[in-house]
């Protein structure tokens, strides 16, 4: 892989990696510390709709996108080997680990939430709540952690360059 393309490919990831955990680090300190100090039926309407309307092309591409650029920095930088390789494949541990975290805890969660349906006084919305805010914060301190770590580490391997 020629060499402007390598640093085109670590640029990309760097900013998709900084994207989402900026967004994971915004819900861990504002969002759900706000709803946290809400009602049962705000905090489950709110992540309700928070839920549907984060699936959209922007979230998926730098979500998605992130961890593909990354695996193919990985592949470009193989032949070159050095500090640069080791902190591109640490970064995509830590993908590895944002994205196993997100699918197994944090999807499923909202996908439980939403199975609710709306929340129109027909569903125990503190029951609800109790089963998704404390570990749906939990995992997402991990993930928050995760891919702060593999942002880190790429701006590791731009500055080991």
């Amino acid at each position: 892989m020629p060499e402007p393309v390598r640093l085109a490919v670590l640029a990309g990831a760097t900013f998709s990696t900084g994207l989402v955990a900026g967004l994971f680090f915004a819900y861990a300190c504002s969002v759900m510390p706000g709803l946290a100090a809400t009602d049962d039926r705000t905090l489950v309407g709110t992540m309700q709709s928070i839920n549907r309307k984060i699936l959209n092309g922007w979230f998926l591409s730098v979500f998605l996108g992130g961890p593909l650029l990354v695996a193919v920095a990985v592949l470009g930088h193989l032949g070159v080997g050095g500090a640069v390789l080791g902190w591109l494949v640490a970064a995509l541990v830590g993908h590895l680990v944002t994205f196993g975290v997100t699918m197994r805890s944090n999807v499923p969660l909202n996908n439980q939430l939403d199975a609710a349906g709306s929340v129109d006084g027909t569903t125990d919305l503190a029951v609800l709540r109790r089963r998704f805010e404390e570990p749906w914060v939990r995992w997402n301190l991990v993930r928050t952690v995760s891919s702060v770590a593999a942002f880190a580490c790429l701006i590791g391997a731009l500055l080991a360059r």
